[in-house]
């Protein structure tokens, strides 16, 4: 259990709103810069929540932190690479775990999969442990110095608090807190808003064998029907169907109904693999999973992960997001706080246009593999096999990107321009 320290010293430098993987990642990183933390968080530990498959980068800032023989400890799947089934369970391409040497060459390396209710406690449990505090409440407003944020109003068992603060982190999630404040841009729905996700997790499913059986599995039915295969542990697997939202309200079925039936009917690949399952969980919805904030970093705040973005959760991008946003979003607050530049017009804008730049990139590559699956596959499995790789590790940011795999899904989504001649003066 997490303890709540209640003697708080006032202003704080850093409070972070969500006590997730994105919190939890800020404040680790703002801990290696020196810099303590508050984290408000209305929710008790250990909770529910999907999203279980680690990228190879977020692999590689978990190594960073110092947290690989913790999780190592734990038993978590190792995860190798990602297998991709098309329809019928026929075009099937592999993408390995690599990592990126100092002279550019590719080299296998691993990652986890996690359990998220034990992993998102074990990360904030870690922030305690080396500086962060916790207080529970409920995040009920901002407080603000003219147009600068200069605090959070929490509510608490005890009653209403402010805690005034130097910077305020959006570390919300899905709740997306200073959108909701209107501190930033609204909250835009995209391209997948009408989704839903259905979902729980079995005994009893197939796995490859040896060091593959600890892989993931995606299966493809046709444009945005999918279904993932996450290995949880020796035994437990997390499998779900991805579907428009329209479909499933047509079918008449009930959640369960629904599940079974599209596990038995979306991919004959996916359908041997659970000839003899048993559910271990209960079967959970979730929808809406697209959205965009703009303008989410200005004079006193950041958002961090998912409380500015989403788009698709076919590729597992979410705790990458949260993880890496983190590190950079806390390189820029310890500059910020450094030269007492928080109330400035703008002091996160290269963050910002960091971020940006990385989501775009996933973007780009998640509607490629909707509009040209076979595409796709040829560039992951023969042509572009390199860059395709980075792209599902995560190296999306300028080091990186756009590569030429990229710029090709571009041209082939009308996302590039061909220049055009300068106007003759």
């Amino acid at each position: 259990m997490i303890a709540e320290n209640r003697s708080l010293p006032l202003p704080h430098d850093v409070v972070i709103v969500g006590g997730g993987p994105a919190a939890s990642f800020t404040a680790l990183f703002l801990l290696k810069h020196g810099i303590q933390p508050l984290i408000v968080e209305r929710d008790s530990f250990p909770r529910f929540h999907i999203g279980e498959s680690l990228t190879g980068e977020v692999g590689g800032i978990l190594r960073e932190l110092g947290l690989e023989a913790e999780l190592a400890s734990r038993q978590f799947p190792i995860k190798h690479g990602v297998t991709v089934y098309g329809a019928n369970g026929t075009n099937t391409f592999w993408v390995p775990v690599m990592r990126r040497q100092h002279d550019g060459d590719l080299t296998s390396t691993t990652t986890w999969q996690v359990r998220r209710d034990e992993f998102d406690q074990f990360l904030l449990e870690t922030a305690v442990a080396r500086g962060a505090t916790v207080v529970k409440g409920d995040a009920d407003g901002v407080l603000r110095d003219g147009d600068a944020v200069c605090g959070l109003r929490v509510k608490t068992a005890e009653g209403l608090r402010e805690f005034p603060c130097r910077i305020l982190v959006d570390a919300s999630g899905q709740k997306t807190f200073l959108a909701n404040q209107g501190v930033t841009g609204p909250k835009e729905r995209g391209s997948y808003e009408k989704q839903v996700g259905i979902f729980s997790r079995v005994t009893g499913a197939v796995r490859d064998l040896g060091e593959a059986a600890g892989n993931t599995l995606i299966f493809y039915q046709e444009k945005h029907h999918w279904s993932w295969f996450i290995p949880l542990s020796e035994t437990e697997t997390s499998i779900g169907v991805v579907v428009p939202g329209e479909h499933f309200s047509q079918s008449g079925k009930s959640t369960e109904e629904f599940l079974e039936w599209k596990l038995r009917n979306l991919n004959p690949a996916l359908t041997a693999r659970l000839q003899n399952i048993e559910f271990t969980e209960p079967v959970r919805t979730a929808s809406n999973y697209s959205y965009h904030v703009k303008n989410f970093t200005g004079p006193g705040f950041v958002c961090v992960g998912d409380s500015h973005r989403f788009t698709d959760p076919i590729f597992s991008f979410g705790v990458f997001f949260s993880a890496n946003e983190a590190k950079m979003a806390a390189a820029a607050i310890r500059d910020v706080l450094a030269n007492g530049a928080e109330h400035e017009a703008d002091p996160f804008a290269e963050y910002e246009a960091t971020c940006d730049f990385g989501q775009q990139v996933i973007q780009d590559v998640i509607d490629f593999f909707w509009e040209y699956p076979l595409a796709f596959q040829m560039m992951a499995h023969k042509s572009h096999k390199g860059e395709i790789t980075d792209c599902f590790a995560g190296r999306v940011y300028p080091a990186h990107q756009p590569s030429e795999a990229v710029l090709t899904m571009r041209r082939m989504l009308a996302r590039v321009r061909t220049p055009q001649p300068e106007p003759v003066a």
